[in-house]
Protein backbone atom coordinates (compact mmCIF):
# COMPACT_ATOMS: atom_id res chain seq x y z
CA UNK A 1 0.00 0.00 0.00
CA UNK A 2 1.75 3.40 -0.86
CA UNK A 3 2.31 5.68 2.05
CA UNK A 4 0.49 8.45 2.97
CA UNK A 5 1.81 12.03 2.52
CA UNK A 6 1.53 14.89 4.43
CA UNK A 7 -0.63 17.39 2.37
CA UNK A 8 2.64 19.99 3.01
CA UNK A 9 4.98 17.25 1.67
CA UNK A 10 6.29 18.54 -1.71
CA UNK A 11 5.41 16.45 -4.64
CA UNK A 12 9.01 14.77 -5.97
CA UNK A 13 10.00 15.64 -9.55
CA UNK A 14 9.11 12.63 -11.89
CA UNK A 15 10.38 12.30 -15.12
CA UNK A 16 8.15 13.88 -17.64
CA UNK A 17 6.91 11.55 -20.82
CA UNK A 18 9.19 12.26 -23.76
CA UNK A 19 7.42 14.59 -26.22
CA UNK A 20 6.16 12.58 -29.18
CA UNK A 21 7.24 14.14 -32.60
CA UNK A 22 5.57 17.06 -33.75
CA UNK A 23 4.38 16.10 -37.23
CA UNK A 24 2.47 17.04 -40.39
CA UNK A 25 2.24 21.04 -40.09
CA UNK A 26 4.68 22.07 -37.48
CA UNK A 27 7.72 19.78 -39.15
CA UNK A 28 6.73 20.06 -41.84
CA UNK A 29 6.48 23.80 -41.98
CA UNK A 30 9.92 24.24 -40.43
CA UNK A 31 10.82 22.71 -43.09
CA UNK A 32 11.88 24.35 -46.21
CA UNK A 33 9.97 27.45 -45.54
CA UNK A 34 12.72 29.77 -45.79
CA UNK A 35 14.08 28.38 -48.90
CA UNK A 36 11.08 28.28 -50.88
CA UNK A 37 10.63 31.85 -49.95
CA UNK A 38 13.82 32.83 -51.16
CA UNK A 39 12.89 31.13 -54.47
CA UNK A 40 9.41 32.99 -54.66
CA UNK A 41 11.30 36.56 -54.58
CA UNK A 42 13.50 35.11 -57.25
CA UNK A 43 10.21 34.49 -58.99
CA UNK A 44 8.89 37.89 -57.87
CA UNK A 45 11.80 40.37 -59.12
CA UNK A 46 11.35 38.16 -62.51
CA UNK A 47 8.05 38.41 -62.58
CA UNK A 48 7.93 41.99 -62.42
CA UNK A 49 10.92 42.55 -64.05
CA UNK A 50 8.98 41.05 -67.63
CA UNK A 51 5.92 42.99 -67.04
CA UNK A 52 8.31 45.99 -67.54
CA UNK A 53 10.07 44.48 -70.20
CA UNK A 54 6.63 43.34 -71.78
CA UNK A 55 5.53 47.62 -71.04
CA UNK A 56 8.97 48.32 -73.42
CA UNK A 57 8.37 45.77 -75.81
CA UNK A 58 4.96 47.38 -76.49
CA UNK A 59 6.12 50.60 -75.79
CA UNK A 60 8.79 50.15 -79.01
CA UNK A 61 6.36 48.50 -81.05
CA UNK A 62 8.14 45.18 -80.57
CA UNK A 63 5.43 42.51 -80.18
CA UNK A 64 4.92 42.14 -83.40
CA UNK A 65 8.66 41.29 -84.68
CA UNK A 66 8.62 37.83 -84.18
CA UNK A 67 5.52 36.08 -86.30
CA UNK A 68 6.70 32.38 -84.99
CA UNK A 69 5.65 30.55 -81.70
CA UNK A 70 8.45 28.26 -81.06
CA UNK A 71 8.92 27.36 -77.50
CA UNK A 72 11.50 25.43 -77.96
CA UNK A 73 13.63 26.18 -81.17
CA UNK A 74 13.30 30.32 -80.61
CA UNK A 75 15.20 30.24 -77.38
CA UNK A 76 18.28 30.82 -80.12
CA UNK A 77 18.21 34.22 -82.14
CA UNK A 78 19.27 34.35 -86.12
CA UNK A 79 23.10 33.33 -86.08
CA UNK A 80 23.65 34.35 -89.46
CA UNK A 81 23.43 37.38 -92.11
CA UNK A 82 20.48 34.44 -94.01
CA UNK A 83 18.56 34.17 -90.70
CA UNK A 84 18.19 37.97 -90.29
CA UNK A 85 17.19 38.03 -94.03
CA UNK A 86 14.36 35.23 -93.51
CA UNK A 87 12.99 36.63 -90.00
CA UNK A 88 12.32 40.28 -91.77
CA UNK A 89 11.07 38.61 -94.95
CA UNK A 90 8.08 37.27 -92.57
CA UNK A 91 7.90 40.52 -90.67
CA UNK A 92 7.41 42.31 -94.48
CA UNK A 93 4.04 40.27 -94.91
CA UNK A 94 2.11 41.45 -92.24
CA UNK A 95 0.16 44.69 -91.51
CA UNK A 96 2.48 46.10 -89.15
CA UNK A 97 4.78 46.45 -91.99
CA UNK A 98 2.99 46.89 -94.76
CA UNK A 99 0.85 49.52 -93.68
CA UNK A 100 2.45 51.38 -91.13
CA UNK A 101 6.78 50.39 -91.44
CA UNK A 102 6.99 49.29 -95.05
CA UNK A 103 10.37 52.30 -95.02
CA UNK A 104 11.69 50.50 -91.94
CA UNK A 105 15.53 48.71 -92.81
CA UNK A 106 17.19 45.33 -91.79
CA UNK A 107 19.09 47.05 -88.84
CA UNK A 108 15.45 48.82 -87.67
CA UNK A 109 14.13 45.42 -87.76
CA UNK A 110 16.76 43.95 -85.35
CA UNK A 111 16.53 46.55 -82.57
CA UNK A 112 12.98 45.87 -82.47
CA UNK A 113 13.29 42.48 -82.66
CA UNK A 114 15.84 41.78 -80.20
CA UNK A 115 13.24 43.89 -77.90
CA UNK A 116 10.33 40.66 -78.70
CA UNK A 117 13.36 37.93 -78.23
CA UNK A 118 14.84 39.37 -75.06
CA UNK A 119 10.81 39.19 -73.85
CA UNK A 120 9.95 35.86 -74.64
CA UNK A 121 13.53 34.75 -73.50
CA UNK A 122 13.21 36.04 -69.85
CA UNK A 123 10.06 34.25 -70.04
CA UNK A 124 11.27 30.83 -70.72
CA UNK A 125 14.19 32.06 -68.54
CA UNK A 126 11.44 32.35 -65.56
CA UNK A 127 9.93 28.73 -66.47
CA UNK A 128 13.28 27.17 -66.05
CA UNK A 129 13.85 28.81 -62.95
CA UNK A 130 9.93 27.62 -61.37
CA UNK A 131 10.72 23.96 -62.47
CA UNK A 132 14.07 23.66 -61.35
CA UNK A 133 12.41 25.38 -57.82
CA UNK A 134 9.79 23.26 -57.53
CA UNK A 135 11.69 20.20 -58.83
CA UNK A 136 14.23 20.38 -55.93
CA UNK A 137 11.88 21.07 -52.99
CA UNK A 138 9.16 18.19 -54.25
CA UNK A 139 12.31 15.69 -54.54
CA UNK A 140 13.40 16.73 -51.02
CA UNK A 141 10.27 16.24 -49.30
CA UNK A 142 10.51 19.78 -47.91
CA UNK A 143 7.45 21.70 -49.26
CA UNK A 144 5.37 22.46 -46.30
CA UNK A 145 1.81 20.56 -45.90
CA UNK A 146 -1.24 22.19 -48.40
CA UNK A 147 1.89 23.84 -50.55
CA UNK A 148 2.66 21.50 -52.91
CA UNK A 149 -0.88 22.73 -55.18
CA UNK A 150 -0.19 26.32 -54.85
CA UNK A 151 3.88 26.40 -55.79
CA UNK A 152 2.40 23.79 -58.91
CA UNK A 153 -0.80 26.46 -59.75
CA UNK A 154 2.39 29.12 -60.25
CA UNK A 155 3.85 27.17 -62.81
CA UNK A 156 0.26 26.12 -64.63
CA UNK A 157 -0.65 30.22 -64.71
CA UNK A 158 2.81 30.56 -66.68
CA UNK A 159 2.38 27.99 -68.99
CA UNK A 160 -0.80 29.92 -69.66
CA UNK A 161 0.45 32.97 -69.75
CA UNK A 162 3.34 31.91 -72.13
CA UNK A 163 -0.28 30.57 -74.45
CA UNK A 164 -2.27 34.04 -73.61
CA UNK A 165 0.82 35.80 -75.16
CA UNK A 166 1.04 34.19 -78.55
CA UNK A 167 -3.15 34.22 -78.59
CA UNK A 168 -2.16 38.25 -78.35
CA UNK A 169 0.59 38.37 -80.65
CA UNK A 170 -1.25 36.59 -83.38
CA UNK A 171 -4.25 38.89 -83.31
CA UNK A 172 -1.81 41.57 -84.83
CA UNK A 173 -0.52 39.28 -88.02
CA UNK A 174 -3.70 39.37 -89.83
CA UNK A 175 -6.32 41.42 -91.52
CA UNK A 176 -5.86 45.14 -91.28
CA UNK A 177 -4.46 45.62 -87.81
CA UNK A 178 -1.03 47.24 -86.92
CA UNK A 179 -0.82 46.09 -83.10
CA UNK A 180 -2.05 43.65 -81.10
CA UNK A 181 -5.86 43.24 -80.26
CA UNK A 182 -6.19 45.71 -76.73
CA UNK A 183 -8.43 43.57 -75.20
CA UNK A 184 -5.76 40.70 -75.88
CA UNK A 185 -3.28 42.48 -73.99
CA UNK A 186 -5.40 43.53 -71.05
CA UNK A 187 -6.19 39.75 -70.38
CA UNK A 188 -2.36 38.95 -71.11
CA UNK A 189 -0.99 42.20 -68.49
CA UNK A 190 -3.73 40.81 -66.13
CA UNK A 191 -2.73 37.34 -65.74
CA UNK A 192 0.79 38.57 -65.04
CA UNK A 193 -0.23 40.61 -62.37
CA UNK A 194 -2.47 37.60 -60.89
CA UNK A 195 0.86 35.74 -61.00
CA UNK A 196 2.96 38.52 -59.02
CA UNK A 197 -0.12 38.73 -56.74
CA UNK A 198 -0.14 35.04 -56.04
CA UNK A 199 3.93 35.02 -55.57
CA UNK A 200 3.31 37.96 -52.96
CA UNK A 201 0.99 36.16 -50.72
CA UNK A 202 2.86 33.13 -50.52
CA UNK A 203 6.15 35.20 -49.98
CA UNK A 204 4.16 37.22 -47.11
CA UNK A 205 2.58 33.99 -45.79
CA UNK A 206 5.76 32.36 -45.28
CA UNK A 207 7.19 34.85 -43.56
CA UNK A 208 5.61 34.05 -40.35
CA UNK A 209 5.34 30.42 -39.04
CA UNK A 210 1.89 28.57 -39.13
CA UNK A 211 1.08 28.66 -35.32
CA UNK A 212 1.32 32.62 -35.37
CA UNK A 213 -0.72 32.92 -38.40
CA UNK A 214 -3.61 30.54 -37.09
CA UNK A 215 -3.77 32.79 -33.63
CA UNK A 216 -3.51 35.84 -35.92
CA UNK A 217 -6.26 35.03 -38.12
CA UNK A 218 -8.46 34.65 -34.92
CA UNK A 219 -7.71 38.34 -34.83
CA UNK A 220 -8.62 39.39 -38.16
CA UNK A 221 -10.14 42.65 -38.97
CA UNK A 222 -12.97 41.45 -41.32
CA UNK A 223 -14.25 44.57 -41.96
CA UNK A 224 -10.98 46.38 -42.68
CA UNK A 225 -9.87 42.76 -44.38
CA UNK A 226 -13.02 42.96 -46.78
CA UNK A 227 -12.08 46.53 -48.19
CA UNK A 228 -9.41 45.54 -48.83
CA UNK A 229 -10.23 43.05 -50.64
CA UNK A 230 -12.26 45.86 -52.63
CA UNK A 231 -9.04 48.32 -52.56
CA UNK A 232 -7.17 44.78 -54.69
CA UNK A 233 -10.09 44.45 -56.78
CA UNK A 234 -10.69 48.28 -57.82
CA UNK A 235 -6.83 48.11 -58.41
CA UNK A 236 -6.76 45.34 -60.77
CA UNK A 237 -9.44 47.00 -63.07
CA UNK A 238 -7.54 50.11 -63.34
CA UNK A 239 -4.66 47.91 -64.22
CA UNK A 240 -7.01 46.26 -67.03
CA UNK A 241 -7.97 50.10 -67.85
CA UNK A 242 -4.13 50.69 -68.41
CA UNK A 243 -3.09 48.32 -70.84
CA UNK A 244 -6.18 49.03 -72.93
CA UNK A 245 -4.89 52.28 -73.09
CA UNK A 246 -1.48 51.21 -73.57
CA UNK A 247 -2.34 48.87 -76.54
CA UNK A 248 -3.66 51.64 -78.80
CA UNK A 249 -1.41 54.49 -77.55
CA UNK A 250 -4.79 56.17 -76.21
CA UNK A 251 -1.96 58.12 -73.37
CA UNK A 252 -0.79 59.94 -76.44
CA UNK A 253 -4.22 61.76 -77.97
CA UNK A 254 -5.51 63.99 -75.26
CA UNK A 255 -2.35 66.03 -73.21
CA UNK A 256 -4.37 68.39 -71.13
CA UNK A 257 -5.48 67.78 -67.79
CA UNK A 258 -8.08 67.71 -65.71
CA UNK A 259 -10.03 68.41 -69.24
CA UNK A 260 -9.66 66.27 -72.85
CA UNK A 261 -9.39 68.68 -75.40
CA UNK A 262 -10.55 71.26 -73.74
CA UNK A 263 -13.53 69.59 -72.07
CA UNK A 264 -15.20 67.29 -69.87
CA UNK A 265 -15.67 64.80 -72.38
CA UNK A 266 -13.31 63.87 -75.35
CA UNK A 267 -15.28 64.27 -78.47
CA UNK A 268 -16.62 61.45 -80.71
CA UNK A 269 -16.55 58.95 -77.72
CA UNK A 270 -18.91 56.58 -79.40
CA UNK A 271 -18.01 57.57 -82.71
CA UNK A 272 -16.87 54.14 -83.99
CA UNK A 273 -18.93 51.20 -85.22
CA UNK A 274 -20.55 49.63 -83.40
CA UNK A 275 -21.03 51.15 -80.57
CA UNK A 276 -19.24 48.79 -78.02
CA UNK A 277 -15.58 48.76 -80.08
CA UNK A 278 -15.56 51.89 -78.79
CA UNK A 279 -14.74 50.74 -75.04
CA UNK A 280 -11.75 48.93 -76.97
CA UNK A 281 -10.99 51.08 -79.42
CA UNK A 282 -11.90 54.79 -79.25
CA UNK A 283 -8.81 56.43 -77.63
CA UNK A 284 -10.67 59.13 -76.16
CA UNK A 285 -13.18 56.97 -74.40
CA UNK A 286 -10.43 54.18 -73.25
CA UNK A 287 -8.30 57.29 -71.85
CA UNK A 288 -12.00 58.75 -70.30
CA UNK A 289 -12.66 55.24 -68.34
CA UNK A 290 -8.71 55.35 -67.09
CA UNK A 291 -8.90 59.01 -65.84
CA UNK A 292 -12.48 58.49 -63.76
CA UNK A 293 -12.14 55.40 -62.60
CA UNK A 294 -8.31 56.57 -61.19
CA UNK A 295 -10.19 59.60 -59.69
CA UNK A 296 -12.80 57.12 -58.03
CA UNK A 297 -9.93 54.22 -56.88
CA UNK A 298 -8.01 57.39 -54.90
CA UNK A 299 -11.98 57.89 -53.40
CA UNK A 300 -12.24 54.62 -52.27
CA UNK A 301 -8.82 54.21 -51.20
CA UNK A 302 -9.03 57.26 -48.93
CA UNK A 303 -12.11 55.42 -47.25
CA UNK A 304 -10.31 52.46 -46.73
CA UNK A 305 -7.33 54.44 -45.14
CA UNK A 306 -9.63 55.93 -42.96
CA UNK A 307 -11.16 53.24 -41.55
CA UNK A 308 -7.91 51.35 -41.11
CA UNK A 309 -7.02 54.26 -39.27
CA UNK A 310 -8.84 52.99 -36.55
CA UNK A 311 -7.51 50.14 -35.87
CA UNK A 312 -5.53 49.27 -32.87
CA UNK A 313 -2.34 47.41 -34.65
CA UNK A 314 0.47 50.06 -35.71
CA UNK A 315 1.81 47.65 -38.03
CA UNK A 316 -1.90 47.43 -40.04
CA UNK A 317 -2.10 51.17 -39.67
CA UNK A 318 0.96 51.42 -41.59
CA UNK A 319 0.71 49.39 -44.12
CA UNK A 320 -2.85 51.09 -45.44
CA UNK A 321 -0.59 54.77 -44.81
CA UNK A 322 1.71 53.52 -47.51
CA UNK A 323 -0.52 52.09 -49.86
CA UNK A 324 -2.75 55.24 -50.15
CA UNK A 325 0.76 57.26 -50.42
CA UNK A 326 1.72 54.92 -53.41
CA UNK A 327 -1.74 55.17 -55.21
CA UNK A 328 -1.22 59.05 -54.71
CA UNK A 329 2.22 58.92 -56.26
CA UNK A 330 0.76 56.66 -59.10
CA UNK A 331 -2.02 59.22 -60.05
CA UNK A 332 0.51 61.91 -60.28
CA UNK A 333 2.80 59.86 -62.41
CA UNK A 334 0.33 59.21 -64.39
CA UNK A 335 -1.31 63.26 -65.18
CA UNK A 336 2.36 63.95 -65.92
CA UNK A 337 2.64 61.03 -68.07
CA UNK A 338 -0.37 62.11 -70.27
CA UNK A 339 0.77 65.71 -70.33
CA UNK A 340 3.73 64.81 -71.90
CA UNK A 341 2.57 62.18 -74.28
CA UNK A 342 3.89 58.85 -72.67
CA UNK A 343 7.59 59.35 -73.27
CA UNK A 344 9.03 55.72 -73.14
CA UNK A 345 10.63 56.52 -69.61
CA UNK A 346 7.50 57.79 -67.81
CA UNK A 347 5.24 55.38 -69.50
CA UNK A 348 7.79 52.63 -67.81
CA UNK A 349 7.63 54.44 -64.70
CA UNK A 350 3.87 54.37 -64.68
CA UNK A 351 3.73 50.73 -65.15
CA UNK A 352 6.36 50.75 -62.15
CA UNK A 353 3.95 52.56 -59.83
CA UNK A 354 1.54 50.27 -60.27
CA UNK A 355 3.50 47.45 -59.55
CA UNK A 356 4.59 48.77 -56.59
CA UNK A 357 1.00 49.70 -55.50
CA UNK A 358 -0.59 45.87 -55.99
CA UNK A 359 1.99 44.89 -54.09
CA UNK A 360 1.35 47.17 -51.54
CA UNK A 361 -2.36 46.61 -51.12
CA UNK A 362 -1.71 42.72 -50.93
CA UNK A 363 0.52 43.89 -48.23
CA UNK A 364 -1.92 46.04 -46.43
CA UNK A 365 -4.55 43.57 -47.06
CA UNK A 366 -2.72 40.51 -45.35
CA UNK A 367 -1.72 43.00 -42.80
CA UNK A 368 -5.48 43.62 -42.28
CA UNK A 369 -5.93 39.98 -42.54
CA UNK A 370 -3.30 38.30 -40.38
CA UNK A 371 -2.93 41.61 -37.74
CA UNK A 372 0.89 41.05 -36.08
CA UNK A 373 1.78 40.61 -32.77
CA UNK A 374 2.11 43.86 -30.61
CA UNK A 375 2.87 44.95 -26.95
CA UNK A 376 -0.08 46.68 -25.30
CA UNK A 377 1.70 50.08 -26.06
CA UNK A 378 1.93 49.38 -29.77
Amino acid sequence: MAEKRSIFEEVADTAKPAAGPQGGLIDRARGARGGIRIWLMLLFVMVAAMILVGGLTRLTDSGLSITEWAPITGALPPLSAEAWQVEFDKYKLIPEFTLQNAQMSLAEFKTIYWWEWGHRQLGRVIGLVWAVGFLWFLLRKQIPTGWTGRLLGLGVLGGLQGAIGWWMVSSGLSGQMVDVASYRLAVHLGLAFVILGFITWYVLTLGRAETDLLQARRARERKLFGMGTGLLHFTFLQILLGALVAGIDAGRGYTDWPLMAGGIFPPEMFGIDPWWRNFFENDGLVQFMHRVAGYVLLIFAIVVWRRASKSGVVATRGAFTLALAMLVLQALIGIVTVVNSAPLHLALLHQAGAIMAWVLILRARFNAGYPAQQSVRG
